[in-house]
């Protein structure tokens, strides 16, 4: 009931609504925001109860059209409720991370990082994505990420489960596109941010002090922040006006990636170096 009174609550007539998975902050909070300072009725969902009570508290004196709710993608129960809800976008970006060697990776943790960030996401969209076939209308913005396309050491677990993001999404559009043409399949791949997830991941690795790489550390971990410094981005602008462009655009492209640098990076070494 608790649920049903948000979205009743803040339901603004007739305008779209959008649904933003793991919006407790960074990129999902932020293009939540940029949407619902449009006007547009936007609902933020996150994985724990505990982050749905600090997310009302940063919430509470606004005055746009927002609900919330806990929605851990992994959960049936929570999924269900996606099942009677009206989403003209969906912006799927829950995801974690952890960073470490293949070679020494604790099975459970990549079977997690896998359940979260590609199968139970897939399972959101396609909920989602029914309710939308069903209407003939609607936009799923799958976020992923440029990492799917580079094979950076010690970040291989991560970045696998982005590149079978990007694989998933571009197959389910050109099958999507083969029933309906108003229905819109769209890739996110956002570079590097400071959001502190990058961080996160990237200390994770050094936790095992019984790694054959520990030899290594110091001079990878110099490297990564000097990267990170250098090319990280602390304004998440660049992404989120290309997720807010896509998601409002007649005719979307099939994949959009930003900051610009390292967007031509990208290309450069996918045209070049990639093999």
């Amino acid at each position: 009931m608790h649920f049903l009174f948000i979205f009743d609550k803040y339901n603004n007539g007739d305008n779209m609504n959008i649904l933003i998975t793991g919006a407790a902050s960074g990129i999902g909070y932020n293009v939540g925001m940029n949407f619902a300072k449009k006007g547009y009725n936007v609902f933020f969902s996150v994985e724990t109860d505990k982050q749905l009570e600090v997310l009302r508290e940063k919430l509470e004196n606004d005055k746009l059209h927002i609900g919330s709710f806990k929605l851990d993608v992994k959960d049936k129960e929570d999924r269900e409720k996606l099942k009677n809800m009206d989403i003209d976008i969906l912006v799927s970006n829950a995801a974690i991370g952890i960073g470490g060697s293949i070679l020494e990776a604790d099975m459970n943790d990549v079977r997690e990082n896998y359940e979260v960030n590609v199968f139970s996401n897939f399972e959101v969209v396609q909920i989602v994505l029914n309710n939308m076939l069903n209407k003939n209308s609607g936009k799923i913005v799958i976020m992923s990420s440029m990492i799917a396309n580079i094979p950076i050491p010690f970040l291989g677990i991560y970045a696998s489960t982005k590149a079978s993001i990007s694989m998933l999404g571009n197959c389910l559009r050109k099958e999507i596109k083969l029933i309906n043409n108003n229905v819109d399949i769209i890739l996110i791949e956002p570079g590097i941010y400071k959001t502190g997830f990058n961080k996160v991941m990237l200390d994770s690795k050094y936790d095992n002090t019984n790694s054959r790489f520990k030899e290594l550390n110091n001079s990878i971990m110099v490297l990564e922040n000097e990267i990170l410094n250098f090319v990280g981005c602390k304004d998440l602008s660049s992404i989120s006006n290309k997720i807010v462009k896509a998601s409002l655009s007649n005719n979307p492209k099939s994949i959009y990636r930003a900051p610009l640098l390292q967007n031509i990076l990208i290309k450069l070494y996918i045209k070049f170096i990639k093999k």
